[in-house]
């Protein structure tokens, strides 16, 4: 079996997990904890395969696709079933880093037409967004926006989507990475609420970066000044009907540019966007991993997923204390808050961020590389989104541990692939920080509660 370990990473490796019996051709990870999910996490390592993406119809290409390879990106995963760009600089001409330079010191366009959106509308529409998600959806006035999380009846994270109310009976859901639409329209057939729930032919990109607001002003006016963070503007880019949110996925200054019948015009929208931005400095390029690591925001499917609780992932925020209205998975949450607050451990591990020693990090990770306690024995705990901080001057990452060692300062050792290790064949050094690593533009609602002596949103 192909290895991108080195013999004596492997080896040593391999002598860490000795006592549990693993088999050095799986290489899946038995002594870590997960027993409390029903599918684990793949912990193999089986590195960087050289496999190339096929591109067929049975996968969607967003309506900027085309423009997006015309700009660059020559690589590409799947996200919510369609084509989603994630490189434009290649990596002899100083791959993802420059772009994090265009990003955190001029502007950025960012293809995320695969945030599909999911319109909920009719007179039931906020009565039915209510109880999907956990957030109390009665607090959001129309042209406004809130980062939202949908739970199951277990209190797993099914979707953690920005939410837009557009009108009084109009919702938008900007998904992650998990399909959405079946479940509200399956949750609907019981509820029989008077709504309406399915796709539209809405698609954004993302404008990110310190010279945003300056750009978007050019786009739309000085009306995009009064705009608050998660407010909206309806506005005309390139002539056509666009929604405007402040928001993003960078910790950057930014803003979401949602463009109406976008399968007919996505060409007008993304080259008014270029022209305007030529003397800003302007971009393309893929959503900032890096960046976003720095400001702790997670990424489903990476950081969380649908058996991860709100509390396991620094999301227990969006549990309100206050909201009176029933939602999915509300009986379960506030049991497990209740659990933690009487000092019970209800879940075996917990998301942490990390400052890690190693090569800097400039790549997306293709494993769930392994955490060791200090001594670097059987590995404990994995990473899921790891980086180097430029403004830091160190490797940094989110990742899983044993909720009893989820303290700050707990020193820990991680495994890393040989192209980032110190030395061959010995786990670096790692330590529990807080998150977020590095401040974000616009605090997040985590962080305005902390601020105010709350530990939830409403």
């Amino acid at each position: 079996m192909d290895t991108p370990l080195s013999p004596e990473t492997a080896v040593a490796l391999d002598a860490a997990l000795s006592t549990a019996g693993l088999d050095r051709t799986t290489r899946q990870c038995p002594t870590v904890d997960q027993s409390d999910r029903v599918v684990p996490i793949n912990l193999r390592q089986s590195g960087p395969t050289p496999v190339q993406m096929l591109i067929s119809t049975r996968v969607r290409k967003s309506p900027y696709w085309h423009l997006a390879h015309k700009a660059g990106c020559w690589r590409a995963t799947v996200y919510n079933r369609m084509y989603h760009p994630r490189g434009y600089v290649r990596p002899e001409d100083g791959g993802a880093m420059v772009e994090y330079d265009a990003l955190v010191n001029h502007v950025t366009m960012w293809n995320v037409a695969v945030e599909r959106q999911i319109q909920v509308k009719g007179p039931d529409a906020e009565a039915f967004v209510n109880y999907v998600v956990t957030r109390d959806v009665t607090r959001i006035r129309p042209m406004n926006g809130k980062y939202v999380i949908l739970c199951n009846e277990d209190g797993g994270i099914l979707n953690d989507p920005v939410l837009l109310r557009v009108a009084e009976d109009e919702f938008w859901f900007s998904l992650s990475d998990s399909d959405l639409e079946m479940w509200l329209r399956g949750v609907n057939l019981g509820l029989k609420m008077d709504v309406t729930i399915r796709e539209i032919d809405v698609a954004p990109v993302q404008i990110q970066g310190p010279k945003s607001l300056a750009l978007m002003e050019d786009l739309v006016g000085p009306a995009i000044r009064d705009v608050p963070y998660y407010g909206l503007l309806a506005a005309r880019v390139g002539g056509r009907d666009v929604i405007i949110s402040r928001s993003g996925f960078s910790g950057e200054a930014g803003y979401e540019i949602y463009l109406r019948d976008a399968t007919l015009y996505a060409d007008d929208m993304w080259n008014a966007v270029l022209e305007a931005g030529e003397k800003h400095n302007l971009m393309v390029i893929a959503p900032a991993h890096h960046r976003r690591i720095a400001a702790g925001i997670l990424s489903w499917g990476q950081d969380l997923d649908q058996e991860t609780l709100p509390f396991q992932c620094n999301l227990g925020y969006q549990v309100p204390r206050k909201k009176t209205a029933d939602y999915i998975g509300k009986a379960r949450l506030e049991q497990v808050r209740a659990e933690l607050e009487a000092g019970g451990e209800p879940y075996r591990m917990q998301l942490v961020g990390m400052a890690l020693g190693g090569k800097p990090i400039t790549d997306y990770a293709p494993d769930f590389w392994l955490i060791s306690g200090e001594d670097g024995g059987a590995p404990i705990g994995y990473v899921t989104s790891p980086w180097s901080s430029p403004e830091l001057g160190t490797n940094i990452a989110m990742g899983y541990v044993p909720y009893g060692m989820r303290h700050e300062g707990t020193r820990l050792t991680v495994w890393l692939p040989d192209q980032y290790a110190e030395q061959p064949g010995e786990p670096v050094n790692a330590q529990i920080v807080p998150m977020p690593f590095r401040a974000s533009a616009n605090p997040s609602a985590r962080e305005l509660a902390r601020a105010q002596g709350r530990d939830a949103a409403y």
